[in-house]
């Protein structure tokens, strides 16, 4: 089996201040916290910001430069911006940060859905800001629009025009065909760096069965031009994960996908996840990729090549 790469997903839009005191929000955390996760073993950082004065999810560039010069000059992991940023964001707004930085990896969803976080209401008691409960209470009437016209314009401006390479997120089967479409059309080109994602209620189920699904048609689909990488939300993450890694595939863990390090315990870094999964994938006899070896195998600019 080829090196496994583990990506590390620091912080996100999923995940409110309020369900742990661990996940990071201003730019001296997700710094700390983002290049302690690349010394324990992650080769890509996938990365959001936050607002440090409300702790929302934000799409301003000055957000992420606040944290992104100072990991690229403490460690040499590759940054994986998103262009998901959240379900509330227009797509300009999304894209504003990453045009700007230009990394050599983007996110990108392949596919509108609904994004459910409303059921985390009921297990949270005390909410450290004002704007958390409603924002989850209001995602039983969200809709993530990732329309194809959307999808084409992000691989036009990250891919085409600033040279990113993709890490494309697929929710459900649906998302595998739409990759295929944007193949076919010509707008992206192998290897293709594809992350099964299970357990985002709206989304794919976090079920083995479901993996070897997505696994099948991705070999239907792209052959051996494609890897894929599997992210699991909750409690699902390590085990699904680990099956990935079994099944010859890359990992993502992160306080973005779990807050958790075990049952009833929460993870207090993302690095403490990073180790767990390193531990896991070298008993299956793994070996995990370098930074290097990541950019090698996925193609890469380059750092040097970046606007951070």
């Amino acid at each position: 089996m080829s090196k496994i790469i583990i990506t590390c997903a620091v912080t996100g839009s999923i995940h409110t201040p309020s369900m742990s005191p661990y996940l990071p929000v201003t730019a001296d955390e997700i710094s700390e916290q983002s290049v302690d996760a690349a010394e324990a073993g992650a080769s890509i950082l996938h990365l959001h910001a936050r607002d440090p004065e409300t702790g929302r999810p934000s799409a301003e560039a000055g957000h992420f430069m606040g944290f992104l010069p100072r990991i690229k000059q403490a460690c040499d992991a590759v940054v994986n911006l998103t262009t998901g940023g959240s379900a509330l964001m227009t797509l300009d707004d999304r894209l504003a940060a990453p045009k700007a930085a230009e990394p050599e990896m983007c996110s990108l969803n392949m596919g509108s859905m609904n994004f459910a976080l409303y059921p985390a209401v009921a297990r949270i008691d005390d909410w450290k800001y004002d704007w958390e409960k409603p924002f989850l209470e209001g995602s039983d009437d969200l809709v993530f629009k990732n329309t194809p016209r959307d999808i084409a314009h992000v691989l036009t401006e990250m891919g085409t025009r600033r040279g990113a390479r993709f890490e494309f997120e697929c929710y459900d089967v649906s998302h595998l065909y739409m990759l295929r479409h944007f193949a076919d059309r010509g707008l992206i080109e192998a290897p293709y760096f594809i992350q099964f994602v299970f357990g985002v209620l709206g989304g794919i189920g976090a079920d083995t069965d479901n993996l070897s699904h997505m696994k099948h048609i991705a070999d239907k689909l792209f052959g051996d031009d494609y890897a894929f990488s599997v992210l699991a939300a909750g409690r699902h993450q390590i085990p699904l994960t680990t099956m990935a890694a079994v099944m010859g595939g890359h990992v993502r863990v992160g306080l973005e996908d779990s807050l958790m390090i075990s049952r009833g315990r929460l993870a207090k870094s993302n690095a403490e996840q990073v180790e767990k999964i390193r531990r896991i994938v070298e008993e299956l006899g793994r070996d995990v990729a370098t930074p290097a070896d990541a950019r090698s195998m996925l193609g890469l600019k380059g750092a040097d090549r970046t606007a951070f």
